[in-house]
């Protein structure tokens, strides 16, 4: 432990704490902007700079660890001083529009500014840069507001481990952006947006589609369906004024209601249409693995109905909600695309469905049905621009609004949030089960499937206490559990004995490692769920901000809560799932489900895109 003073208090901390870190354990205010705990703490703007006994220079408190016997003063007027200057230089190189920006009131450098104490800037000059780069589906980047606080660079080099943004040459022309200035399209970013939940100013958004779905409900030609992910009921509040993590769904229903959607469907029902899919994927995966080994012969094969293709499978399966993971391996392990499940994303999914099978019962051309999805993602926007995500030359998702995106339009509207009445989704897409509902969270997935399979195999629930497969649970960044395979049916009984052995990571760096493992032949697992955020969806590029664990534990406890709430709690019981295939797509991989919710990869270019 080390003893020190800061203004005149007396305080004992760790060893190997730095002096903001100490201040704030005490209570002490040092006001910062770079800094973002757990993230980014390099000491890049230097506006934590406090006065240290002895030393010449002020020192950042963000990178300053402390000593023992120390005496640190944060507040004196040569740091204050100080600070106003810092403040006032990037100021000066900053556009002076905050009524006009999307950040306003909620901007780390405006608040800042009120913190300090600026009411002007005694400096104007020339503008160092003017970029904005539109040429990403996704996210917008505006060089004039950029602070240069490197936040950024920090989340795509060393918590994404993308490394497309870098700073730019020198002095006053320095710029964050891809390598040679490049525009965000003619990079490998994945657009997972996690840059966008750092930036602290509006230098870095995600690519505004509120004009168009205004425009879409304001067309009289056009059917207007809406469907809402899982992780937003658990973070929308948050924009209202909602604790993080309470849950919002009925509200979120009733506002889309009194924006005149025409139908408000659950992006949670094509999740459970989702497990049935990619389940029966891997199971079909797991039998051809067993037949190609010759541990099973072709009467046992025929029992399974797996007959049809006899081809030794790519092992370990992948899931393939996550749209910045699946770019991220088509960039980066394109060798390994055959891992990923050919299933599509669960908005995708039921996108497919609105302008499918809803179609047909409500007698509407499905190229008069105007699809949105709401989102915690930024990378849905380009997904939903991929040419495999279109049926009949028809986009199966025509606009993508985020979590922030979303909370705009309902102020847009004149609603009051917090005084809406509690409202269901509609039927037959707006039904869905606890399995669905963690799809939001780091895991999620992973539990789903395997609450399905495991039932499909042995015809008793995952023994596992309340079905949560606790070893996967928790934002550690690789989690893996295995489980053997008893008394299973009788069509399945070759799978007696075998231990089932998963992984789950969340956040491209975790995934890099599980992809590198399978690349030099070393990977021991049967099945792996890979989310682009770290924690899942629930931290997505789009979601409100700030985010932090704190937040996303939070966030993932309701999602866990809205789960275990429901009566129905496994995928294969929904019975809007059945009727569906009842009386459309038939069977999972079958036919009709290949061309509406399967779909394959691109083997893309690993350095540049043009």
């Amino acid at each position: 432990m080390i003893n020190l003073t800061i203004n005149s208090k007396n305080i004992c901390t760790e060893e190997g704490t730095t002096i903001l870190e100490a201040a704030k354990q005490n209570g002490i205010l040092i006001p910062s902007l770079c800094y973002l705990e757990g993230v980014h703490k390099y000491g890049s703007c230097r506006i934590c700079v406090v006065e240290v006994a002895g030393d010449k220079n002020l020192q950042a408190s963000c990178i300053t660890r402390v000593r023992e016997g120390m005496v640190v003063q944060t507040n004196t007027k040569r740091v204050r001083e100080a600070r106003k200057l810092l403040y006032e230089l990037m100021l000066s190189d900053h556009p002076k529009e905050c009524l006009q920006c999307s950040r306003n009131q909620n901007c780390d450098f405006q608040k800042l500014g009120e913190l300090i104490q600026i009411e002007d800037s005694r400096f104007e000059g020339e503008k160092s840069k003017d970029v904005l780069d539109e040429s990403s589906p996704s996210i917008v980047r505006d060089a004039s507001k950029c602070i240069l606080c490197k936040r950024c660079v920090t989340m795509c080099n060393e918590v994404q481990g993308v490394g497309i943004l870098n700073t730019q040459f020198r002095g006053f022309a320095s710029v964050v952006s891809p390598g040679e200035n490049l525009p965000f399209n003619a990079s490998t970013c994945t657009y997972c947006g996690q840059c966008t939940t750092v930036c602290p100013v509006g230098a870095l958004k995600e690519k505004d589609a509120t004009k168009a779905v205004w425009a879409a409900l304001q067309d009289p030609d056009k059917v207007v369906i809406v469907q809402t992910a899982p992780a937003v009921r658990a973070a929308l509040g948050e924009e209202f004024g909602y604790e993080p993590g309470t849950r919002v769904t009925g509200k979120m229903v009733s506002a889309l209601r009194e924006m005149k959607f025409h139908y408000i469907f659950d992006t949670n029902f094509a999740a459970d249409l989702t497990i049935i899919e990619e389940g029966t994927e891997l199971l079909s995966r797991l039998t051809q693995y067993f037949y190609s080994q010759n541990l099973i012969t072709e009467e046992q094969l025929s029992k399974t109905g797996f007959a049809g293709a006899k081809e030794a499978p790519t092992l370990p399966m992948i899931t393939s909600c996550s749209p910045g993971w699946i770019k991220f391996i088509e960039h980066y392990y394109s060798n390994l695309v055959g891992h990923l499940s050919s299933c599509k994303s669960p908005h995708m999914m039921l996108g497919a469905l609105c302008k499918g099978y809803f179609a047909d019962k409500i007698k509407m051309n499905p190229r008069n049905i105007f699809v949105v999805s709401v989102m915690p993602c930024t990378a849905k926007k380009y997904e939903i621009t991929r040419p495999e995500m279109q049926n009949g030359g028809v986009p199966n998702v025509d606009a993508v609004l985020t979590t922030r995106e979303l909370a705009k339009m309902i102020k847009d509207a004149g609603i009051d949030f917090r005084n809406l009445p509690d409202t269901d989704y509609d039927n037959p897409l707006g039904l869905s089960t606890g399995a669905a509902d963690i799809f939001g969270v780091t895991g999620g997935v992973m539990e789903a499937a395997l609450r399905t399979v495991y039932e499909l195999v042995t015809g008793r629930e995952l023994p596992f206490e309340q079905l949560h497969v606790t070893p996967i649970q928790g934002l550690d960044r690789i989690k893996t559990a295995e489980f053997t395979i008893e008394d299973a049916k009788k069509q399945w009984e070759f799978l007696n004995g075998v231990t089932v052995k998963i992984a789950v990571t969340s956040g491209l760096v975790g995934a890099s490692q599980l992809m590198q493992q399978i690349k030099n032949g070393e990977s021991v697992y049967h099945f792996i769920e890979v989310m682009g955020c770290p924690g899942g969806c629930i931290s997505g590029g789009g979601q409100p901000r700030p985010t932090n664990d704190e937040i996303r534990q939070k966030r993932i406890k309701a999602l866990y809560d809205e789960d275990e709430a429901k009566a129905l709690r496994k995928s294969h019981e929904n019975p809007f799932i059945t009727k569906l295939y009842e009386d459309f797509l038939e069977k999972p991989l079958g036919h009709h489900s290949h061309e509406l919710l399967h779909t394959t990869y691109t083997k893309r270019n690993k350095y540049k895109e043009f």
